[in-house]
């Protein structure tokens, strides 16, 4: 099924976990009840003197070797902070001392301290008087019952001797309806972490998710689909200039769209509309077959029931073997060389070679383009099979006619003097011969495009129907493809210019 994709799964996975994270932290604030929370670390703990048992003699600082006892002097910094998310107050305290909390260091003696606190908090510092609690006696320091904001803390630096830094150093003392508690070791400018575990947990959680659902959206191929994929088989007749670029568009319609066949047949424009006339009128009023036919050109007369639709703009070109050396005609001189005037390449300035003319059948939509648009008129008789010997020793010049573009490309590139035309995305990629420009306008899909070419063998590419298919038939969704969706892709790198494009509507208008 399909809205079983993995970045549907990842999505709707994503959705339900920021859900019941967002419910489970709502029930979490109004069915657990707040706790205060005291939180200490030690942040410094430090030797001055010479301290030998710790293997750090030289660290003196001032003259604490020549006062009594204080030989192996220590300093600690002890950070004491509220982490919760309420204010703690002088009664919330639980120890029967005058005292709130007390602090013990373990095989040392405190011999001084000093109280900081930040700069917004100086409200703080009146609590620490003896009149209080504050005070110190052996190894244990007496902390006041000082009141904190949510948030706000203050630090106690303790001198010391008589034992080695690294010495446990403990916090005693209780909260009604909360905790003292050890936080995380830190440096002396860290702060209190901003969310807790579980927090932490669902914010990776979340972040994991979205990432996967994103790496799953850039990886997967996101061409969109079809307009209206459907099923079943469908014939693709007609225009062998044409055909690859059918070809190309009908594997990728079937993989994009599954449960469509559909299978191209290229034997001529004029063949392909036949073929699709005859099969419409077999089926009477069953409705239209499912046969498409594309045509280099239009339609030709009486055939009423075929509906046509414009999808490109195909440029074709005159192409000749490499012997000869002309890189362009007029079109008087195509025009005399089709009438079989012209009978050696000399008489246009080329070389001493004999002329053969190498034509399509007349069910070619290329050759009816070149007629119609160069020649302005039919081409001469047929003289010959196999574009060599004149079968009619009355004619002029040598000319064969073939089925295929490819059978004209590789005619004119084994014959030295030989002459045809072609598709130009198919010609110009043919080795052994050249493209001609027609009265000094080279064929350009770009020049023409831009509008500054005159270039006349040019035809507009139609796709024909036997009446209107149903609109959800293959037949009218594999027009839609190509004409308007992923299909334009394939014209344009086949070098033609889709017509429903903003210049190719003005260009097949």
């Amino acid at each position: 099924m399909e809205w079983l994709s993995a970045e549907n799964i990842v999505a709707v996975g994503t959705a339900v976990a920021g859900i019941v994270a967002s419910a489970g932290i709502f029930w979490y604030e109004r069915r657990v009840p707040r706790r205060k929370r005291i939180g200490y670390r030690v942040q410094m703990d430090n030797p001055i003197g010479d301290d030998v048992r710790s293997g750090r003699i030289g660290r003196r600082l001032g003259l604490f070797d020549e006062a009594p006892d204080m030989a192996d002097a220590t300093l600690v910094l002890l950070r004491i902070e509220n982490d919760g998310s309420q204010g703690i107050g002088r009664d919330d305290y639980t120890s029967p001392e005058l005292h709130g909390l007390t602090a013990v260091f373990t095989d040392r003696t405190i011999r001084g301290v000093s109280v900081t606190q930040p700069t917004d908090s100086d409200h703080l510092m009146p609590h620490f008087t003896r009149e209080r609690g504050f005070g110190y006696s052996g190894n244990t320091l007496r902390i006041p019952r000082v009141p904190l904001n949510a948030g706000e803390h203050f630090k106690l630096l303790v001198l010391l001797s008589g034992g080695d830094v690294g010495r446990e150093i403990r916090l005693i003392g209780g909260l009604h309806d909360g905790e003292l508690h050890t936080n995380r070791s830190a440096t002396p400018d860290d702060a209190t972490p901003l969310f807790s575990r579980a927090s932490r947990l669902i914010t990776i959680m979340l972040t994991l998710s979205v990432v996967a659902l994103a790496t799953i959206v850039v990886v997967r191929d996101d061409s969109p689909p079809p307009m209206g994929c459907a099923k079943g088989s469908l014939r693709v007749l007609g225009s062998t200039a044409f055909a690859p670029v059918m070809a190309d568009a009908a594997k990728k319609y079937e993989e994009e769209c599954e449960g469509a066949t559909i299978k191209v047949d290229a034997r001529g424009s004029t063949a392909g509309i036949r073929d699709l006339d005859s099969a419409g009128a077999a089926r009477k009023k069953k409705g239209s077959p499912p046969v498409v036919a594309f045509s280099d050109g239009p339609k030709p007369a009486g055939m009423p029931e075929l509906k046509e639709q414009p999808v490109a703009l195909v440029v074709f070109a005159l192409v000749v073997a490499d012997a000869v050396r002309l890189t362009g005609l007029s079109t008087a001189d195509v025009r005399r060389l089709y009438r079989g005037e012209i009978t050696n390449w000399r008489q246009l300035g080329g070389p001493d070679l004999p002329v053969v003319l190498v034509s399509r059948d007349a069910d070619s939509g290329t050759r009816q383009v070149f007629q119609r648009r160069v020649l302005g008129r039919g081409e001469i008789a047929n003289s010959s099979v196999d574009c060599v010997h004149k079968d009619d020793p009355t004619a002029k010049v040598v000319r064969c006619e073939l089925d295929s573009t490819d059978q004209v490309l590789s005619e004119v590139a084994r014959l030295k003097g030989a002459v045809g035309y072609a598709e130009l995305n198919v010609a110009a990629d043919a080795k052994g011969l050249h493209v001609l420009s027609l009265d000094g306008d080279a064929p350009s899909v770009e020049a023409i495009e831009r509008g500054s070419s005159r270039y006349p063998y040019r035809e507009i590419e139609y796709a024909y129907t036997y009446g209107q298919p149903p609109a959800d038939s293959l037949a009218s969704s594999f027009l839609s493809y190509v004409g308007k969706g992923n299909g334009e892709d394939v014209i344009r790198s086949y070098g033609h210019v889709p017509c429903y494009t903003p210049v190719g509507m003005k260009l097949c208008a």
